[in-house]
């Protein structure tokens, strides 16, 4: 008896740790390096998934009104309803690793959030982004191409300002520059609307698709400050299953609000004629769909890992980053013009887009410092025991 009590002892002194030092060791990853790495490779693909899925589908939704296409609800629509697709990669995902004894119990100290908190949570985001998307399509059915996207480049100052007040962001003269220069951006597009390009478009209907355009991307901005807000304060989970989920709930509900509207407002009596006239054929009017559906999911999943993995900001920031794109692409395959004005906004916006860029690399720069610091004390502390 007396040697099965000594054999007890040996292995609670094995698992114990003998210092603080030791306990640290076994709440951190063995291999974080690795982890690393994988990280800024997930927040690489992102940004390049994000720029290609948000112009693909820009494009893929003037050519859906240019060829025939007029249905509001419908552009609205698709821009959630491809989240099928994110349940293949969900399903795929590898189950995570059974955790340590030390981090199980620090998982369990954290409260789940209940069922009421994420069914108000996943609706009222859902609705938002309906909303947000319906505002979209209107902003791109009476607008050129290269003039709306440029008016999407305000929602950077919108995120900055959300971002201040939701996601405890301080202002800077750099973040201040680049608010600044956004909005003088949009708004010499507002007073310079008599532009060749915009002739064929009626003063009132112009005026609505910039107001649109505008609200929409207002309330883009608040919807990622409120989805960054979210991971913190209710989802409190650190994986991309969590991404995936929070995407596919929140395209659902707008998903079923769309549909909503779809019959509410009649527009599903008109979409098999709006099939037979399109003008590339019923064939072409179905993949142009399904292509703006899938393109819109990748942007939307890409913006969440970016928002999960750095900061609403940022990924606004990334959106932004295709702002020089999409305006060049508009004149190649739609025609559009590049005047003076929108030169002119073009070259403000990005201007406000490195001043933001600037800022994020000297914060990037103070944190690493303020790390190594903290490092150099603990260690000096360990040293001296």
């Amino acid at each position: 008896m007396g040697e099965v009590q000594e054999l007890h002892l040996h292995i609670n002194e094995a698992q114990e740790p003998k210092s603080p030092k030791d306990t640290t060791a076994i709440q951190q990853p063995s291999h974080p390096k690795p982890r690393h790495w994988q990280q800024w490779l997930l927040v690489a693909l992102s940004i390049a998934f994000l720029l290609g899925g948000q112009s693909t589908g820009t494009l893929l939704g003037r050519f859906y009104y240019n060829r025939g296409g007029n249905s509001k609800w419908m552009a609205t629509l698709i821009q959630s309803a491809g989240f099928p697709i994110l349940l293949l990669p969900l399903f795929l995902l590898p189950s995570s690793p059974t955790p340590s004894s030390t981090i199980t119990t620090m998982a369990c100290m954290i409260t789940p959030p209940s069922v009421t908190a994420l069914t108000f949570l996943y609706v009222s985001l859902g609705l938002l982004i309906a909303g947000d998307n319906l505002m979209y399509s209107h902003g791109l059915l009476y607008l050129p191409v290269s003039t709306y996207s440029l008016i999407c480049a305000t929602q950077l100052a919108f995120n900055a300002l959300f971002s201040f007040f939701l996601n405890s962001q301080k202002f800077t003269p750099y973040l201040l520059n680049s608010v600044v220069l956004l909005t003088f951006s949009a708004s010499l597009l507002a007073v310079c609307s008599n532009s060749s390009d915009t002739k064929r478009i009626s003063p009132g209907k112009y005026a609505v698709g910039f107001l649109c355009t505008l609200g929409a991307s207002a309330i883009f901005s608040l919807f990622l400050s409120l989805t960054q807000l979210a991971f913190e304060k209710v989802m409190k989970k650190e994986n991309f299953a969590a991404v995936l989920k929070m995407q596919i709930y929140l395209s659902a509900v707008a998903t079923c609000a769309c549909i909503v509207g779809l019959f509410a407002s009649g527009d599903w009596r008109g979409l098999k004629e709006e099939m037979g006239e399109f003008g590339k054929g019923g064939v072409s009017y179905v993949m142009t769909l399904v292509w703006i559906a899938v393109a819109w999911q990748v942007s939307a999943v890409c913006s969440m890992v970016l928002i999960f993995e750095v900061s609403s900001l940022f990924c606004n920031v990334i959106s932004t980053l295709g702002l020089p794109v999409i305006p060049i692409l508009a004149v190649i395959f739609f025609n559009d013009k590049m005047d003076g004005a929108k030169v002119v906004a073009m070259l403000l916006a990005i201007w406000g887009f490195v001043s933001y860029i600037y800022q994020h690399y000297v914060d990037s720069a103070k944190s690493k410092t303020a790390r190594t610091e903290v490092n150099e004390v603990s260690d000096a502390s360990s040293g001296e025991k």
